[in-house]
């Protein structure tokens, strides 16, 4: 087992990365509402590092109301054809305006388009009132790059705790866990 958790999601993601064939990047995220109302979303990964793990959405989402009111937030990874997952925890920041400003440019236009459109979490009476909406911005920015929304950010989560699960037959799976005390990692296994 690697004393360092980053080193050991990084060899794990590169394995996934190789044997997935749909977005190995795709996490669950959990957050916490009101009165301790658990609530679960698949995201997409789109940076890590020693720092932490990025993702982006909308600042008025469900998501992004909950990560306001409790910053204690879990990550899951669900790599089935490795027979393997990662638990992340930790608690979340917004990322700066450069780090959205940089990762917005990089999305396709439509999905650029699509951010700008949609009120995220927000009743919707219609798909036509959506479709609407995005032909409208499409005519706002006709020929010119699209910005990003001051509504749209990003959060990086600062991992303290990881947990590597490896699927074995016979449900015998192998579990090892990275808790951060201070600035060192604990390591430890779990029974299945």
């Amino acid at each position: 087992m690697s004393e360092d958790p980053f080193k050991k999601f990084g060899n794990w993601f590169a394995a996934a990365e190789s044997a997935e064939p749909n977005d190995p990047n795709a996490m669950t995220v959990a957050t916490v509402g009101e009165g301790g109302r658990p609530a679960a979303r698949i995201l997409l990964l789109k940076a890590w590092d020693e720092a932490g793990f990025v993702f982006f959405g909308n600042l008025g989402s469900r998501k992004a109301r909950e990560m306001h009111g409790n910053q204690h937030v879990a990550l899951l990874f669900h790599w089935k054809s490795l027979q393997r997952q990662v638990r992340i925890e930790g608690s979340v920041a917004q990322v700066d305006d450069a780090t959205a400003d940089a990762y917005f440019a990089t999305r396709p236009r439509v999905s650029q388009i699509g951010a700008w459109a949609s009120r995220q979490s927000e009743p919707l009476a219609s798909r036509e009132v959506f479709e609407e909406r995005l032909r409208e911005v499409e005519a706002r920015f006709t020929g010119q790059p699209v910005p990003r929304p001051e509504f749209w950010s990003g959060w990086r989560l600062t991992p303290d705790y990881f947990e590597f699960w490896q699927g074995i037959d016979f449900r015998l799976h192998d579990r090892f866990v990275f808790s951060r005390q201070g600035d060192t990692w604990e390591t430890g296994r779990l029974f299945p």
